[in-house]
């Protein structure tokens, strides 16, 4: 950079010397101007030599652009610069010659920067062919350094330079516009005219037109000398962008390939490709960022089904890690690369959401695609429309819900070409699955090009979920590594046999001495079932509650040998200094007697921080035992080689046959062991059950639409009628037929018919003011139509329980007469979520000791809820109350008050202790207010009178969201990047999205402790994709700005005119 000047000096000397005036372009050349020179050759050969040679000083720096230049004033007059303005005012003055070929150069700006090419800025002239090959011969001549023989005088003109002379060309062809349309009238060019660059004479305009003509170019003669000088002084002194070429060409062979495998997935030929109809790359980033070099057979015979080449709905059912996953993920990238059309993959839970963006985002980064998720208060709705890349869509059950209610909202369903479900199992599951069972009806109603791929480990009932979705079947027993079940009663174990007698046989007797002691402390033998296998090897033991498994994990403990200590000690202590780090000083008092052997429990009462360390510890074998609830088995995938039931009971419900499958599938880690082990440990009085437990069928899925009634049926009325996908009774009745309801309707109804339920939930509706019925202009009831009202609509837009959704505009309703807006208390109550509320009970003591340092302005908002100090006291002390308060209400207030003081607090834990409750369940009061919170907005924007909440709770959805210092949330807004991980990153430096986007894994591995490189490349990769997702956001809202309306006015007309 510092030796910009002298090269630019260089280069100017060299126009000068070896080019022709620039006038002599616009002149026809004499006979023997059109022979070459006797001594061009030896100039040119002399230029070249100057070139080559240069001072071998070292360079001076510039203060100035006066220094740069040197003689600045010659340099203006004399150069390149002083021709170019002649050339440029003698084009200006006649418009038939006043075109300067600029589109060409800036198109071509781009991709000629890839290539390292400086951009091409060309000027036409009107000259005849005999001038341009003149033109063409003598440049040739200028010597090797010059441009190609297609190439013009100005070619090397800097971007921000050919944009000013665009500039200037619109300027002077809106002029010439002007006055050709005065002309029009007097005078008519003949098309046979040829075009004269020399001295032509023009028609004289009148008087005021040449004044202001004059004006015009007088001043932008005056300016074009300064704006040039400090471009070019710009310029000079700006670091040339470096490309990497290697870089580009990757990138073109991708294309290549992909455009490729789009013939070949269209064609009826069997060729499938480098790798099942995907680029070559694909492949070699599995091996590269996931080590699968190879498929498994299962996967190669599933992804060359004819009912997949043909795009036909598939469930496929596997054991656990049986790797269904990648199958999904081949089909989401053929759609994303090939089809060039949206994926939306649904999943169960907010870590599985967060734990899929993070393995995807370096698929995404380097093939060309964007991850987005929608979890939590995560996801734009509509979703953001691109024009060029395509979107993988990563979201809970609710949230993939909203999305497919937006795009087919908007009009955009079609542009989603595969919807992947994962556990597709949970279409039996309560609410949830009823959302589920919507979003699936309505894409197969909606969209007759969008493929539904389902998987599962645990169907049974496969034959209703075919006819509902209209899909193929696939099965499997493969699992990676051997699976082998065994019992345990009492000190015997037995192994799982069907084909026994009573469906086991006896396998061993348990070795272990124990004293009378630890008989006492471990009546059902575990420590010997974990010694066989800890600490070489790593052993998940399901306990029936949490508590439990803290008991479980003290107990094994104090159990254990003291050799235990040793095993990678260093890093355990690391694991507990980190656990220090992300709790604000402090750590579980369990967790540190626990964590030195190796120990570690795991369930919802942990923060996110906590569980995602404890899991990266035990992913690495650092802890090589967990006790966990049965939520881990269908979570984030944590596999060991001996999976322990510590009862056959969940809480206080029997075990299910489906649960367990999913817990012993945890057993057997793929490329580490050769066998699994799963050991049931069971009393003798569930003898029999447990029997029938392991060897009868899995439970069937039955629908729950209508059985959730407000988030089910009700809720799927409203959004048809309110999407328009149907609006009669008739068409609902229709629509309700297809759903897996539907299918399953003879099972599931005894008392009332469809007809029947489908009439009483429009009457429920109409009743509760969300739809209105239309006049029936025909005597029958199929045909009666229904419309959606304003508070209906907006119920619908923000996702709401129609059991809350009253209550809730109620509430808004009222806060209106009152919003105390001195502190966020009243906005945090009016987003706490109902039926958190309705599930708590509150510790009266310390409400009261929280109500009783309320401010003023805090005390009012209690008084306007009707709930006094008088009340909590008197239930605090257990006095009799006479005066009836509502309970939800209190029990909200309560809530509210957790919330509030995290929100000034930011820290968890002094939260936890405050209100005695477990700091688990206090995050998660956090995160489902900031879930609700956004629904509330939602519901907002679409009631006018309800104006006032939309900005205050745009904020406070953003601080529920984050909980956090302000400078750490743009950190967290990167997938997996959690408050622990965000503080160590600021105080390395790494303050933004864009410092994370451009760090180096290697760096940020050897600055952030306890970081592995995996996670550091999983970082950086969710980084760049979220400031490729933002830049392309900004500059497809900066197109569709500076786009001609299609329907602006006039716009046909001054078309139709010219014709």
């Amino acid at each position: 950079m510092e030796n910009g000047g002298p090269r630019i000096r260089r280069r100017v000397s060299v126009r000068k010397r070896n080019r022709g005036s620039i006038e002599s372009l616009c002149v026809a050349p004499a006979p023997a101007d059109l022979q070459p020179p006797e001594d061009l050759e030896d100039e040119g050969a002399a230029g070249s030599r100057r070139r080559k040679t240069g001072s071998p000083g070292p360079p001076q720096e510039n203060d100035s652009d006066e220094d740069m230049f040197n003689d600045y004033d010659s340099f203006t007059e004399n150069s390149f610069l002083a021709q170019v303005e002649d050339l440029e005012q003698k084009y200006t003055q006649l418009p038939e010659h006043r075109e300067l070929v600029t589109d060409s150069a800036t198109k071509g700006l781009c991709s000629e920067s890839m290539e390292n090419k400086l951009p091409v800025f060309t000027v036409s002239s009107s000259t005849d062919p005999e001038t341009n090959q003149h033109i063409k011969n003598q440049s040739a001549a200028d010597g090797p350094t010059g441009p190609e023989p297609d190439s013009d005088l100005l070619f090397d003109v800097p971007s921000s330079q050919v944009l000013y002379f665009e500039r200037i060309q619109n300027s002077s062809n809106d002029l010439a516009e002007q006055s050709a349309k005065e002309r029009d009238g007097n005078s008519h060019k003949s098309p046979n005219d040829e075009p004269v660059c020399s001295h032509q004479e023009l028609p004289q305009p009148n008087d005021d037109i040449s004044e202001a003509k004059a004006s015009s170019e007088t001043s932008r003669r005056k300016s074009i000398a300064d704006h040039l000088k400090s471009a070019l002084a710009g310029n000079a002194t700006a670091r040339t962008p470096v490309f990497s070429r290697s870089k580009h060409l990757k990138e073109t062979r991708l294309s290549e390939e992909i455009s490729v495998a789009r013939k070949a997935m269209e064609s009826p030929s069997d060729d499938l490709g480098p790798f099942y109809s995907l680029p070559s790359k694909v492949r070699d980033l599995y091996a590269q960022l996931k080590g699968i070099k190879k498929l498994y057979d299962w996967q190669h015979t599933c992804l060359t089904l004819s009912s997949v080449q043909k795009r036909k709905n598939l469930i496929y059912s596997l054991p656990t890690s049986g790797g269904k996953t990648l199958v999904a993920e081949i089909l989401m990238l053929q759609e994303l690369l090939c089809r060039q059309k949206d994926v939306l993959m649904i999943l169960p839970y907010v870590a599985i959401v967060q734990e899929k963006i993070s393995s995807l985002s370096s698929f995404g980064v380097e093939l060309g695609f964007f991850v987005e998720e929608y979890a939590g208060s995560k996801g734009k709705f509509p979703p953001t429309k691109r024009r060029e890349k395509k979107s993988l869509y990563i979201a809970t059950i609710e949230k993939g819900h909203s999305l497919v209610n937006a795009l087919i909202e908007t009009g955009r369903i079609s542009s989603l070409g595969l919807v992947v479900v994962d556990e597709l199992h949970m279409i039996g599951e309560g609410s949830r699955g009823a959302i589920l069972e919507m979003t699936l009806a309505k894409v197969l109603y909606t969209s007759k090009t969008t493929q539904i791929i389902g998987m599962s480990a645990t169907l049974n009932n496969v034959q209703d979920l075919q006819k509902f979705l209209k899909a193929e079947y696939y099965s499997s027993q493969f699992r990676p590594v051997e699976l082998k079940e065994y019992l345990k009663v009492s000190d015997t174990i037995y192994e799982v046999d069907s084909e026994a007698e009573h469906g086991m046989t006896f396998s061993r007797l348990l070795n272990y001495k124990y004293s009378d002691a630890l008989k006492k402390m471990d009546p059902d033998h575990l420590v010997a079932l974990v010694t066989e296998v800890i600490p070489n090897y790593s052993c998940l033991v399901f306990c029936p509650s949490k508590k439990n498994c803290e008991n479980v994990a003290e107990m094994l403990c104090r159990c254990l040998s003291k050799d235990f200590l040793s095993h990678r000690e260093k890093e355990k202590s690391e694991v507990i200094k980190n656990l220090r780090d992300v709790g604000s000083g402090k750590v579980c008092p369990v967790l540190k007697r626990t964590i030195p052997f190796g120990v570690a429990y795991h369930h919802s009462g942990l923060t996110s921080d906590e569980r995602k360390l404890l899991e990266e510890a035990y992913s690495t074998g650092v802890l090589c035992l967990l006790t966990c609830t049965s939520t881990l088995a269908a979570g984030v995938n944590l596999p060991a080689r001996r999976v322990i039931l510590r009862a056959p009971y969940v809480a206080r419900e029997f075990l299910r046959r489906n649960q367990y499958k999913q817990m012993i599938g945890r057993a057997g880690r793929a490329g580490i062991d050769t066998v699994g082990e799963s050991i049931l440990l069971l009393q003798e009085k569930d003898k029999q059950q447990v029997l029938e437990l392991i060897n009868g069928p899995l439970e069937n899925c039955y629908s729950h639409l209508v059985e959730e009634l407000t988030r089910g049926i009700q809720s799927l009325f409203l959004s048809l009628i309110s999407l328009k996908i149907a609006t009669s009774l008739g068409d609902l009745y229709q629509f309700m037929n297809g759903t897996f309801f539907g299918v399953q309707q003879k099972i599931l109804l005894k008392e009332k018919s469809l007809w029947e339920i489908t009439v009483d939930s429009l009457s429920y509706l109409t009743e509760k003011g969300l739809l209105q019925r239309d006049s029936c202009g025909t005597s029958e009831e199929a045909q009666c139509c229904f419309h959606i009202t304003k508070l209906g609509h907006a119920a619908f837009k923000g996702a709401i329980d129609l059991a809350y959704c009253d209550i809730l505009y109620r509430d808004l309703k009222k806060g209106l007469e009152g919003l105390v807006l001195e502190s966020l208390l009243h906005l945090v109550y009016l987003t706490t979520p109902y039926d958190l509320a309705a599930q708590s009970e509150p510790d009266w003591m310390v409400y009261f000791r929280q109500f009783s340092q309320l401010s003023p302005a805090e005390q009012n908002v209690a008084a306007l809820l009707g709930v006094s100090e008088s009340f909590i006291g008197k239930k605090a002390s257990g006095q009799a109350i006479r005066k009836k308060v509502d309970k939800n209400i209190v029990n909200r207030l309560y809530l509210s008050f957790v919330l509030y003081s995290l929100l000034k607090e930011t820290n968890v834990w002094s939260v936890s202790e405050k209100f005695n409750m477990p700091r688990g369940h206090v995050q998660n009061l956090l995160t489902g207010a900031a879930s609700f919170s956004s629904c509330v907005l939602h519901f907002c924007e679409e009631l006018e009178e309800f104006w006032v909440y939309r900005a205050l709770l745009v904020e406070l959805t953003k601080k529920l969201t984050y909980c956090v210092k302000a400078e750490l949330i743009p950190l967290m807004e990167v997938t997996g990047v959690l408050e622990g991980r965000a503080k160590q990153l600021y105080s390395a430096g790494y303050k933004s999205i864009m410092h994370l986007a451009n760090a180096s894994p290697d760096v940020l591995v050897r600055t952030i402790e306890h970081l592995s490189r995996r996670q550091a490349k999983q970082i950086v990769s969710s980084a760049k994709m979220l400031l490729h997702e933002k830049v392309e956001t900004l500059q497809e809202e900066a197109e569709e700005l500076l786009r001609l309306p299609a329907d602006l006015p006039g716009l046909g007309g001054s078309d139709t005119e010219e014709v």
